[in-house]
């Protein structure tokens, strides 16, 4: 019988703590992959103005990556406070935080007005984004994981994933509507602001919005348990969330690792890359280029709640794996497409792969948050998903554009993005099935025993329920 604190919640209240994390989430996303957009449009002329076209885009995309740089260190920070302090806390943080830095991105002089300081300015804000970032994936579908049950786990827990297609969406929205509405030299000039300044209005929505809701049912009776056995002198609690995690889960840690490369590097070179070969070597007007991104994003955002409801059906490792395998084989169509420079065909090219790209990113949320314990699932959860970020999503441009200068062809992209499938179809595969364990079961064993939590992922131990059959360290 669950306990007051872990039963579910009425389906009002669970549908008021997705939207907080959904609109959350979208509003960072829509401050993230703003910024994308705009390496790859706009900054390589306005902040490196004096390098040949496809190296200032190259320079501009460093600054991109640099921001994925620092979400390992947002997702040790925000996830070590949020094991200690609450998911709900870190969250309004992350978004002020993430809404700050683009508004100031939005006031920045350009190379013109103030020469190398211009881009040295970008990097910092572009750091700032990277850390917020680092930290508020993890918080978002903790909370709403942690407030559901294991039966629609998987579904609830998409929701705030649609956070990414809502917030690539948006943000393309936005461009799109300008580069329509204004000529190019007035965008270059000035309208390129506009979507930057507009995150201040989005965040001051998110934050009412977040402020809303309650703490983790699952973290409060987690952080009640783990002061009562330290009040009774008997906590084995580590003070740092990330050495637990490093001791029990790193098993864990490196699966979620590894099931980020294929979902990290085909989303950035779908989404964001694209934007530079469709109008580079496919010959496509920029507003067609977005035009495709806009309507495959959201189809995106449709279809990843259904991906998260078949894996609760089927399980989340099934699912994952037909994600991984069809982006792998989508990529040589993909580019071929692009290439017809046809709009039927690039739409075609886009929609299909994020759908493929949905079924490893809808169940991604559920399949995390069952790996860890709840004292230590912030920073388990996050940590995967980040240092993953570091290896997979920040170099995509990077290495797809230098793989398009260098041999002036797609096929190295398509056959980078196919050895990023394997490597996930590898560690999902090696994986234990998660569907059917209940977050609070996975602290109520622990203190039994140390090392278990370390075969939640690819180890044995899991009883036929799929529980666990070791114990966790809360």
């Amino acid at each position: 019988m669950a306990s007051a604190a872990t039963a579910p919640p009425t389906p009002g209240n669970l549908k008021r703590i997705v939207a907080a994390s959904l609109i959350g989430t979208t509003i960072e996303w829509y401050d993230f992959f703003l910024y994308g957009s705009a390496a790859a449009l706009v900054f390589n002329k306005l902040f490196f103005p004096e390098s040949d076209p496809l190296v200032g885009t190259l320079l501009s995309f460093l600054t991109y990556a640099v921001g994925f740089a620092a979400r390992p260190l947002g997702a040790l920070v925000f996830g070590h406070y949020g094991d200690r302090l609450g998911r709900k806390k870190l969250l309004v943080v992350s978004l002020l935080m993430m809404g700050g830095a683009t508004f100031a991105i939005g006031l920045l002089p350009t190379h013109a007005t103030v020469g190398t300081a211009a881009p040295v300015l970008l990097t910092v804000l572009r750091l700032v984004q990277g850390f917020a970032l680092g930290g508020e994936w993890g918080g978002a579908v903790l909370l709403v994981s942690e407030h559901g049950d294991a039966r629609r786990r998987g579904f609830w827990a998409s929701w705030p994933q649609t956070g990414a297609p809502a917030g690539q969406l948006l943000a393309t929205g936005v461009l799109s509507a300008l580069t329509a509405l204004i000529s190019d030299a007035a965008f270059d000039d000035w309208g390129w602001r506009i979507p930057f300044l507009l995150s201040g209005v989005l965040v001051l929505v998110g934050l009412w919005i977040r402020l809303s809701v309650d703490e983790s049912p699952v973290f409060k009776e987690a952080l009640a348990r783990a002061e009562a056995r330290k009040a009774a002198a008997s906590d084995t609690v580590e003070k740092m969330p990330l050495v637990a995690v490093l001791r029990h889960h790193w098993r864990d840690v490196l699966v979620a690792i590894g099931a980020r490369m294929a979902e990290n590097i085909s989303y950035y070179v779908i989404t964001a890359f694209i934007l530079v070969y469709a109008t580079t070597s496919a010959g496509v007007s920029k507003q067609t280029a977005l035009n495709a991104v806009l309507i495959a994003s959201a189809v995106h955002f449709a279809v990843i709640p259904a991906w998260g409801a078949l894996s609760d059906r089927v399980g989340r490792r099934p699912v994952y794996l037909l994600g991984a395998a069809g982006v792998g084989l989508w990529m040589f169509p993909f580019f071929s497409l692009i290439d017809s420079a046809d709009f039927g065909g690039l739409l075609l090219a886009v929609t299909v792969g994020l759908v493929l790209h949905g079924a490893m990113y809808a169940p991604q949320a559920a399949f995390f948050s069952e790996m860890f314990a709840t004292r230590m699932r912030y920073s388990g959860a996050s940590i995967g998903a980040q240092f993953a970020s570091v290896a997979a999503g920040a170099p995509a441009p990077l290495i797809a554009t230098a793989l398009l200068s260098e041999y002036g062809s797609s096929t190295p992209i398509a056959l980078y993005v196919v050895a990023a499938a394997l490597l996930t179809l590898i560690a999902v595969g090696v994986a234990k099935e998660t569907r059917h364990r209940d977050l609070s079961d996975l602290d109520a064993d622990a203190g039994a025993g140390a090392g278990a939590g370390a075969g939640h992922g690819v180890g044995g131990g899991a009883a036929p329920s799929d529980r666990p059959s070791g114990a966790h360290r809360v």
